[in-house]
This record gives C-alpha cells, structure tokens and sequence, in this order.
C-alpha cells in the first residue's frame, strides 16, 4: 500500500515524557511508526509518563522499551531489533537547579546517555539526528536576542554544560560518521502536560492548593516561554530539514516574546480565578536573568512559524491541569 511505502520508523528517546509524548502523538497520527525509549524514573511521578502515552500505547504502530539511555547493552539490542529511520534525542535529566546538586548524574544521562546514542548511530548506519538542546546554553549573556551565532562558553549550570557538550560531540559524528543532525536550543516549553516541577505548573498547583509559592527575585527576570504546540511546528520542520539536507546546524526554538515573572504570574492568577501567596526568595544560584530567542534562522531555513499568545496559552494549560486533577493523576 501507498501509505506502507512512505511510513518512516522514528527513535524517540524521553519519547514519554511532556514534549516527547505530544511528538510521539503527532507521528503516529501521520501513520508513521514510533520507537519510543524512556525510563520512567522518579524524578517526577512516573504516572504522568503513563497518562502521557495512554491514548495511543495500544496503537500497534507503537513500540515501547522502558530502558535506559545509559545502559548500553539494551540501547544496541533495540537498533539491532528495529529498522531506524531518524532519531529524536528528547532524554535527559532537566532542569538546572537540580543539576546544580547532582552534577555527577547529569553528566552521566545527559553526556554519557547521548555519546551511547551516537555510538548506536554509527553502528547501525542511521544518518538523522534531531535532538534537543536548550535555552540554558546562553549563561547569562549579556546581548538580546540570543542568536545561535552567539558564544556559548560560559554556561552557569552542569545542566547547560551538558547541553553544549552534546552539541560539540554531535559535530564529531557529524564528521567522523556523516551523521546529519540538527539541535534545537528549546526556550521555557509549556503547555497541556509541562511537567510538574516546571514554573508554569508548579505555580498553577500551589495557588490552587492555597499554597505559599517561591518567588526569586523582584518579580522582572524574564523567560521566552514557547507554546508546546508551537515547539512541535519546528520539531516537525527539524526532521524535514534534516532528512531533506547532509547538514550539521542549531536553531534556537523560541516565541521570541520574553514573559516577566510578575507577568506570569498575574496571568496564572487571572486564568485560575485565584490569588497567590507569595514567598519572596534571592535569586537562585545557576538561574539566569532573561532568555529571548532570536528566531531569524529557524523562521529562514524551517519556515518556523509561532502563533500562540502567551494568555492563550496559560488559558489551555490551566483547562488541562483542572483535568488532570479531577482525573487524580497526581495523586
């Protein structure tokens, strides 16, 4: 059949989690078929993972392996298993502040999870990479908007640092291997199904619980905060480009609009019906003051396109939470 011929197999690692399940979703409604790796592990509630896969794990166009980017042995079997042809590298421990007291284990998922990635790679002759880097690559640089052009060498973060290492070790396979690949430095992903320790949601929960929130500094650090449907627009054009194209390149993923914390929270407020209770906390060590995508590239080269209105998004993240909770998924 027509639509048999022209299904492609795509590897997503983190393929569970908030932005890997929402991609997973939209591949397989092309009928595409989707290999999906993830752990599962407790950094947040392992039953989001689960809610996040629910609607389509029956889907026979599905695979699932809860495995470990680490373990190397399971890592080869599932390339040896399965015809590949693109990967999406979405796997990693996130978040900075968390990178800041355990420094040993994102070096370890995030350094050596992707290093075993490319080895498989390479092995197995699969010649497309997408993967995520992220925002945090920029430390605190000084020149707005941040361009990809940018120099990237003062990270503040173990977190950013191993983004910026896999950067440089894909440019090794690029061109030891031939292994075309393309990084997306992500700029503050939210939407239906932001994890939990994320601000957006963590916020959303505590004011609706009542609870006092951590609010650092003065309220006006800000955040390019990026519509999760707007992030798959340019994951989707990602893989495109790099199937299309023998390329080695980075495009910074942003809605190029940077969100002060006081703004965030009015419109938390505002959407929720709710006031906050405030705690007011220094700054953090490792947090940066501003992010804000310079977006030229991916707009030139992607036709990279974000439409969504920060209050609008805020407006579909809390209908998704109300959902969620009356489901008693984190519970």
């Amino acid at each position: 059949m027509e639509g048999e011929k022209n299904m492609k197999t795509y590897l997503i690692t983190g393929g569970a989690g908030f932005i890997g399940s929402h991609l997973s979703e939209v591949l397989l409604k092309k009928g595409d078929r989707v290999i999906c790796i993830d752990n599962f592990n407790n950094f947040y509630s392992p039953k989001i993972k689960e809610y996040n896969i629910a609607k389509f794990i029956n889907n026979p166009l599905f695979v699932l392996y809860r495995i470990d980017i680490t373990d190397e042995i399971a890592m080869n079997k599932v390339f040896t298993e399965n015809h590949v042809d693109t990967v999406i590298n979405l796997a990693a421990m996130a978040g900075v502040r968390p990178s800041i007291e355990n420094p040993i284990l994102y070096q370890s998922v995030n350094c050596m999870g992707f290093q075993i990635l490319l080895d498989c790679m390479s092995k197995h002759n699969i010649k497309k990479l997408v993967a995520a880097s992220s925002s945090s690559v920029y430390g605190n640089n000084t020149k707005v908007p941040f361009v990809e052009t940018d120099v990237v060498d003062y990270a503040i973060s173990p977190y950013a640092a191993t983004k910026k290492a896999n950067e440089v070790m894909g440019h090794v396979f690029y061109k030891l291997y031939d292994i075309d690949m393309i990084f997306l430095r992500f700029f503050t992903v939210y939407g239906p199904g932001q994890r939990p320790d994320l601000a957006i949601h963590k916020f959303t929960r505590m004011i609706d619980q009542g609870e006092m929130i951590p609010f650092f500094g003065d309220g006006n650090t800000s955040r390019d905060y990026t519509y999760i449907m707007d992030i798959l627009d340019g994951v989707m054009k990602s893989i495109a480009y790099v199937e299309s194209n023998h390329v080695y390149d980075i495009f910074n993923l942003g809605e190029s609009t940077p969100i002060t914390l006081n703004k965030m929270l009015d419109t938390i407020e505002r959407h929720l019906g709710k006031k906050a209770i405030v705690k007011h906390l220094p700054m953090q060590p490792g947090d940066v003051n501003t992010t804000y995508a310079d977006i030229t590239k991916a707009k030139s080269l992607l036709n990279y396109q974000p439409t969504t209105k920060f209050d609008d998004g805020i407006e579909a993240f809390v209908c998704w939470y109300h959902k969620v909770k009356e489901l008693g998924i984190y519970e």
